[in-house]
């Protein structure tokens, strides 16, 4: 079976998934959720789009400056769900002035619904923090 189609279709879910990051768009951001969608962010564990956008929402609030990038990622299709794994690199600078560089990795898991491409799971795991200079 041919998954080019489903492996694009995914790749461009996590580049507008990180492009919503850097625009603080949360609706976007949303977007990319499966209504029933699990999050699971250092330590925490948010179930449900509304929830996980709230939890977000209040995430981002404690930044000044988010710059999210994409690294490498690889892709297992199967019918109307998928799983993959994400590197990036993100540069961030707190309401309080600290910054720091962040490696990280996402593990996901995909569903289709009505015809797109969304996030059921997502798990992050931060792999290094370093200071940076704001």
């Amino acid at each position: 079976m041919d998954t080019t189609a489903d492996e694009l279709a995914i790749r461009d879910l996590a580049a507008r998934y990180i492009d919503a990051v850097n625009r603080r768009d949360a609706e976007a951001w949303g977007a990319t959720w499966s209504e029933q969608g699990i999050w699971e962010l250092l330590g925490h564990r948010v179930e449900g789009r509304e929830a996980v956008v709230a939890f977000w929402n209040g995430a981002m609030a404690g930044f000044s400056f988010t710059f999210m990038m994409l690294g490498s990622g690889t892709l297992a299709i199967e019918g109307d769900r998928a799983s993959g794994r994400w590197y990036l690199t993100e540069h961030l600078v707190g309401v309080d002035g600290s910054a720091s560089m962040v490696c990280g990795m996402y593990e996901d898991r995909y569903v289709r619904e009505q015809g797109e491409w969304r996030f059921a799971e997502r798990r992050y795991a931060i792999l290094r923090q370093t200071p940076a200079p704001a």
